[in-house]
């Protein structure tokens, strides 16, 4: 990924010194449950442990890629290097009775097992930003629209909270994700242990914080995939809700924007009036990439036999830039909720535009419940809302002035379906939901 959208903190899981490092750790700790077991003697482990101290640097990497060019093989170049740096009789411990999906796919679970919880505590910080703004906008009520057109009465605050509970149930997903990730295994060429002892892939997974499982080879790829798919996941919510705000945005709308910096920031290099949502619609972009990368991480599903490398090179992009990429959706669509500007008045504005037809199921249903047949009831709403659209006149006049209407509903009555506070009596129940406690962790 490219350094214009990944953050220090989640990139530097993927550096090629954290991933060497990674796989020096899992061979080092082999080495140490063989160790116990009485086949390497202590006194080459504290050698190996001492002349390895300070490794991996970028000197060491770009060691170990000039060995690659040579071996056509980055594990083994990695274990050239390692050895080498050791020396004989220690040095020839290193990656023994192991394969290199051993080393790798261990030291890749530990990476996953990381940046999963990065991204758990982002998804918890972005939700706590969403459910506060939520919250502070409870009240502040707007026109909630269907097919992008009006439909009834809601509020800020429910559309929010709606997004904050959406935001935790990608939290759990990634909390799922990473339990499947953390799972690691050294039982050799086709998983059956021929040359390894168990022991080795018990001790090496407790020290790393990670649960041995059953593996041919490799590990499952379906688990790399539901890591994929709890990152596209997020993506999908940060663009539902950074595609919102666009619209929210837009000029006939005018009931919201993203963050502006004005006097220093620039929205359009040759209109000065503009101000464009162009940090939502970033949002929106690089949500197409994360979600693209779930399809690779399906098809790495399949491999032939006990193995094959067809998943490797696809995962060298995928997961890394995954990762990076939902993590920078996560902290900085934080932001732009922190900073979301509201226009309350221009939302009221906007619930008159259309003449109070966002009332027209309250008065059907007074008509239902007067005694009239539902489609009588409908077609004589529908008129009456038709009239009101064509001629630009308020709904209830239009309704006040059918014979129909009047020989059903009282004024009153008449009056009561237009009660903006009746319509949004209950759409604070979703922060029940947002208050309840989590039943999930």
């Amino acid at each position: 990924m490219i350094p214009r959208y990944s953050l220090p903190e989640m990139s530097g899981l993927w550096s090629d010194e954290a991933r060497f490092s990674n796989l020096l750790e899992v061979e080092i700790l082999a080495v140490e449950a063989w160790s116990l077991l009485g086949t390497v003697p202590a006194e080459d482990v504290a050698t190996i442990r001492e002349r390895t101290a300070g490794m991996v640097t970028t000197a060491d990497v770009a060691e170990i890629e000039a060995r690659e060019r040579i071996t056509n093989h980055d594990v083994a170049a990695f274990v050239d290097v390692v050895a080498g740096r050791v020396g004989q009789p220690a040095g020839g411990w290193v990656h023994y009775g192991l394969t290199s999906s051993d080393v790798t796919d261990t030291a890749l679970s530990l990476t996953l097992t990381r940046a999963a919880t990065l991204l758990v505590d982002a998804a918890s910080a972005l939700e706590g930003a969403i459910a506060g703004r939520a919250r502070e906008l409870r009240d502040v009520p707007m026109v909630g629209r269907t097919h992008g057109i009006h439909a009834e009465p809601t509020t800020m605050g429910a559309k929010m909270a709606l997004w904050a509970l959406q935001i935790r149930r990608d939290r759990e997903r990634l909390v799922r994700a990473r339990h499947t990730v953390s799972v690691g295994k050294l039982s050799g060429a086709v998983g059956t242990y021929s040359n390894v002892d168990p022991a080795v892939e018990r001790y090496v997974c407790q020290r790393l914080g990670l649960r041995p499982v059953p593996a041919t080879q490799v590990l499952a790829r379906d688990r790399h995939a539901e890591f994929a798919y709890a990152c596209a996941s997020v993506a999908a919510s940060v663009e539902a809700f950074a595609l919102e705000i666009r619209h929210l945005q837009r000029t006939e709308v005018g009931e919201a924007a993203e963050p502006f910096r004005t006097g220093a920031q620039k929205g359009s290099s040759a209109m000065p009036h503009k101000r464009n949502p162009v940090r939502c619609e970033q949002m929106c972009g690089l949500a197409r990439v994360v979600r693209a990368n779930l399809v690779p991480a399906l098809e790495d599903v399949a491999l032939w036999h006990e193995r094959d490398i067809s998943h490797s090179s696809a995962e060298r992009i995928i997961l890394p830039d995954s990762s990076m990429l939902a993590y920078y959706l996560l902290v900085k669509f934080a932001e732009i909720v922190e900073g979301l500007e509201v226009f309350p008045d221009r939302m009221a504005e906007n619930l008159e535009r259309s003449y109070g037809l966002v009332f027209s199921q309250p008065v059907l249903l007074a008509l239902v419940a007067s005694g009239l047949d539902r489609d009588a009831a409908y077609r004589i709403v529908q008129g009456s809302a038709m009239a009101a659209w064509e001629e630009r006149r308020p709904f209830a006049d239009i309704l006040r002035e059918n014979p129909d209407v009047t020989a059903r509903l009282s004024e009153e009555r008449l009056a009561a379906c237009f009660d903006l506070k009746a319509a949004l009596a209950n759409s604070g129940r979703v922060f029940d939901a947002l208050d309840a406690p989590e039943s999930f962790d």
